[in-house]
């Protein structure tokens, strides 16, 4: 299977449920698996024929900080239904962690969507 990988991105936006937890910018951490729609071996070395990993990561920064959110996986959904929505993507698995938790890593969801 094809795939593309971006990990470790971090995207600074307003989210929590408390009013004062959103106050505050938060940065998570997001893992995003790509499902391109054209195989690796169809691409003849173009550019133009995949899902430009660099032009996602800008455009998903954007996204997470366009508005606040209480919810990370309202996060997780607005994000992998961008990468459908404007690449060629196929599938999007978007992986969110958040460092809010005392006496955790982190907490985390994960969303797949599917063209």
């Amino acid at each position: 299977m094809n795939q593309i990988h971006i990990r470790g991105l971090r995207l600074d936006c307003h989210i929590g449920v408390p009013d004062e937890e959103r106050a505050s910018v938060q940065t998570l951490l997001v893992d995003l698996t790509i499902i391109p729609l054209t195989p690796f071996d169809a691409l003849n070395d173009d550019i133009t024929h995949t899902v430009d990993y660099d032009a996602v990561s800008r455009r998903l920064a954007v996204i997470a900080a366009e508005k606040p959110r209480k919810l990370i996986e309202t996060l997780a959904v607005d994000l992998a239904r961008t990468v459908l929505a404007e690449f060629p993507a196929a599938e999007a698995l978007v992986e969110i962690r958040k460092f809010i938790l005392p006496q955790t890593d982190h907490v985390g969801v994960s969303y797949r969507a599917t063209r």
